[in-house]
């Protein structure tokens, strides 16, 4: 495994657009921090995000699992752009022709994915423990490491969305086409749900979550509604906000079946691609 993974990092050290995809990403994780210098005031109103709570242990797991998700796509360029150099460079047969087998050449991009997506949760999570420490007004250990689930939760959804860019690479070869394939899949799985709502509206949840994109996605519901600020506002205009803000095990299940898929998919078509 980690010969596999150094071979990858020894491409990634020499590709001055991964390395810029990468710093890049990063530094949109940081930057979360910045949120809590937004303040101003209107009038009698005053703004101040940290002061409402969202740096809160332990809702803070939740709102920047949530927030940092956004960012994946910068990664996901990366991994296309990964394989699209594969061919262009040549240095998969050259791989190949050295001995790397087609199942040993996979491994080494899914590890490589495996290890994106878990240095991208430990970043999290020391980001977030940092604020937590800070602006939290709750400081007990209890609390503090309490909805961890939703770094788990993370880690899952970049798996899956990253496993499933790799399989697109592998597929298109061409990383612009590969990004272009993404976002009409994700377009197709909007227009299937509204199709969906026209015609089940009962059902279209259930049959939905089985969609890659959407298992994805409902991994981690959005958490601006669970603010106490937002239900406080919602109870005064007699607005009902209750919602399944859990992370279920058939959700992550499903995102992982996806994950194994993908994986396996990419296998079997570097396997009968004649190289």
């Amino acid at each position: 495994m980690l010969r596999l993974l150094n071979i990858e990092f020894h491409k990634l050290k020499y590709s001055k657009a991964s390395k810029v995809l990468i710093i890049m990403y990063f530094v949109l994780l940081s930057s979360i921090a910045l949120i809590a210098a937004i303040k101003f005031d209107i009038g009698p109103i005053k703004f101040h995000l940290a002061e409402m709570g969202i740096f809160n242990f332990p809702y803070i797991w939740h709102f920047n699992t949530f927030v940092s998700s956004l960012f994946k796509f910068f990664l996901l360029l990366v991994i296309v752009s990964m394989m699209a150099n594969e061919y262009s460079n040549k240095t998969l047969k050259q791989n190949l022709i050295d001995g790397l087998s087609k199942k040993e050449f996979i491994l080494s991009k899914f590890y490589t994915v495996i290890a994106l997506a878990l240095f991208s949760t430990i970043f999290v999570f020391i980001v977030s423990l940092i604020l937590g420490l800070i602006f939290s007004d709750y400081n007990e250990p209890s609390i503090i490491f309490s909805d961890l689930e939703f770094l788990l939760a993370f880690f899952v959804k970049l798996l899956g969305f990253f496993s499933f860019g790799l399989f697109l690479g592998i597929l298109i070869k061409r990383s612009a086409f590969a990004v272009g394939a993404m976002l009409v899949w994700a377009m197709l799985e909007g227009l299937t749900k509204l199709i969906l709502y026209w015609k089940l509206r009962p059902n279209v949840d259930d049959i939905m979550q089985f969609l890659p994109l959407e298992a994805m996605g409902n991994l981690i519901n959005q958490p601006g509604s669970r603010l106490s600020a937002v239900k406080a506002v919602a109870e005064q205009v007699g607005e009902d906000l209750s919602y399944d803000y859990a992370v279920h095990w058939y959700e992550v299940a499903i995102v992982l079946a996806w994950t194994a898929l993908f994986i396996f998919l990419s296998y079997r078509l570097l396997k009968k691609r004649d190289l």
